[in-house]
């Protein structure tokens, strides 16, 4: 199958939960790449003002993840207005209720999957209605580094990431044959504003995680949007069904902290 020829066209990219942190900075890279990028984003003034910071080719649409109904009208939108989609990053979420199993509850469990997961399924699933018919298209979902390893307190959180890193592989084989491309990134803790509130509750320790990466720091949200860039680009053209960790080291890491320092630092003298 060959890859698709972009360049004299006008393509077209989704960010869903666009109007902030990673699916902001994605929304301004992308819209380097792509001639069109929908902000979609529950807060339908926050989606508009951001396509506004970018310019009138681009477009903020009001859409909430969770529902089945606003999905579709999304793509039907999108669609009506631009008359294709090439891209989409699934990218709203919500924080979590940061607490340990026995004082979690089932509303605030649900209500995380319902954003993270179903979410993903509901835009993938429309959006792929469109790629088919194409026969191309790409999608990027955000899993995490909690949905790669287990993180006390986050299970909801966890859950979700770790069924998109799995969705993201059946369907990454469902559609290859019809020119689909689905593939996911696994952010390690990157500088939001959701993790600053989190650090200023006492849900996050700044420092700890900073000393367990093997990097020494976060993320800053552009480095998570560059990587996603790419897995939407033919640039990526024979990547597909990969979930790709951009965490700083942190999965590939498996010694005490103390092990960490430079070159110079854990030189020993002859």
């Amino acid at each position: 199958m060959t890859t698709p020829d972009t360049s004299s066209r006008s393509t077209v990219a989704i960010v869903t939960g666009a109007g902030d942190g990673i699916g902001w900075a994605t929304a301004q890279r992308l819209a380097r790449d792509f001639a069109h990028v929908v902000i979609a984003d529950v807060r339908a003034e926050a989606a508009g003002a951001r396509a506004a910071e970018l310019g009138t080719a681009h477009a903020g649409m009001a859409c909430d993840v969770t529902s089945e109904a606003s999905v579709v009208s999304l793509m039907q939108q999108v669609r009506e207005r631009f008359g294709r989609i090439d891209a989409l990053v699934n990218n709203a979420g919500i924080g979590e209720q940061s607490v340990m199993t026995l004082e979690q509850t089932v509303d605030a469990f649900d209500r995380i999957l319902a954003v993270h997961l179903r979410g993903a399924f509901l835009c993938s699933r429309e959006a792929a209605r469109v790629f088919v018919a194409q026969q191309s298209g790409a999608i990027v979902n955000i899993s995490s580094i909690a949905g790669l390893q287990g993180h006390p307190g986050r299970n909801a959180y966890g859950a979700a990431k770790a069924g998109i890193a799995s969705m993201t592989e059946a369907m990454a084989c469902e559609w290859a044959r019809d020119g689909i491309r689905v593939n996911a990134v696994a952010p390690g803790y990157v500088l939001t504003e959701l993790v600053k509130s989190l650090v200023a509750r006492g849900a996050l320790n700044l420092g700890d995680i900073e000393e367990r990466t093997p990097i020494g720091r976060t993320a800053q949200p552009a480095e998570i949007a560059e990587a996603i860039a790419f897995l939407a680009s033919p640039r990526a053209s024979f990547i597909t069904g990969v979930t790709l960790p951009v965490d700083g080291g942190w999965q590939a890491f498996g010694a005490p902290p103390a092990k960490l320092g430079t070159v110079k630092e854990k030189r020993v003298a002859p």
